[in-house]
């Protein structure tokens, strides 16, 4: 438990830079800064840790299988419990998008160490896919096409130094060990400033009009039915080892990816809603992650 305390202390120190600073500090700007430059070097740091096997291959391509099955699970409900469109939207474009590389990356170097890089980063360039597929079109779908986020999918740097970092690995290719040492320190720097734009982004929730219907019934799908779904296709259809099902487990579990807000805000789709979505999953996410860890500890045995 003790060992995810260094990333709630650094979710804090966003959180507290931004209410000291509140016109001095612009999220935007790190988000740029992480997404085109520290992002990509944690891409490409994780993806070449270690050589390519089986679960190296399958854990991102089952993160997407059962984040489909979920998804298709969410469109046959979704009309019962939102009546308005853009709900029905913000609900089938949030609720299974999880915080992968904010938060999973950190996470699971605290709970697994650094043999988990490599996982947690390619299951995040799986989770990258839907979000620019699917919860881009939910987010947009009266004005936007599937042929456009493809289009913005190819706009993203991390996709082509995934790519890059899987040729070289394939390929046996090594890295001179000063070149690994800053892509290492900028790896590390990426989990920091991901962490602290986190933090940005609460501070920006205001408490007393949170929507809890619709904030708890996307908990709800994140942070049990996701799960719960993940947990039944693994056990029973997979023969992942018990140290990477792990991994996927955990990644199944994080809290609601800052993302959602960015997309919410460019659609104009109730940005700060998506916001206090991402700040109840969080809390959510807290009170439920001793039970989390001892879900996680019973698949590493």
């Amino acid at each position: 438990m003790f060992s995810v305390l260094p990333v709630y202390f650094f979710i804090l120190l966003g959180f507290i830079a931004k209410k000291v600073f509140t016109n001095q500090l612009d999220e935007r700007t790190l988000v740029l800064l992480s997404l085109y430059f520290f992002q990509p070097v944690l891409i490409f740091w994780g993806l070449t840790k270690r050589p390519i096997d089986y679960e190296f291959i399958v854990s991102p391509i089952l993160y997407f299988l059962i984040m489909l099955v979920s998804l298709g699970v969410l469109i046959l409900i979704n009309k019962k419990i939102f009546s308005q469109r853009q709900d029905q939207s913000i609900y089938l474009a949030t609720a299974l998008v999880g915080n992968t590389g904010n938060l999973g990356i950190p996470l699971g170097i605290a709970l697994f160490g650094m043999d988990s890089v490599p996982y947690t980063s390619i299951i995040n360039i799986a989770n990258t896919f839907f979000i620019y597929i699917f919860a881009v079109y939910f987010f947009a779908r009266d004005n936007f096409s599937l042929k456009e986020a493809i289009i913005s999918i190819m706009k993203i740097p991390g996709i082509w130094f995934a790519i890059l970092a899987l040729l070289i690995n394939s390929q046996g290719v090594g890295i001179n060990k000063h070149v690994y040492s800053a892509l290492e320190m900028g790896a590390y720097t990426s989990m920091v400033i991901q962490l602290i734009i986190f933090g940005m982004y609460l501070s920006s929730v205001k408490v007393k009009i949170l929507p809890w219907y619709s904030s708890l019934h996307i908990s709800f799908v994140k942070h049990i039915l996701l799960p719960a779904i993940g947990i039944l296709i693994i056990v029973n259809f997979t023969n992942l080892n018990s140290y990477v099902a792990s991994i996927l487990i955990m990644e199944l579990m994080v809290p609601l990816a800052v993302n959602n807000v960015n997309l919410a805000a460019l659609y104009h789709c109730k940005p700060y809603d998506v916001a206090a979505s991402i700040l109840i999953s969080s809390v959510v996410f807290v009170s439920l992650l001793y039970f989390y860890i001892q879900i996680i500890e019973y698949f590493v045995k």
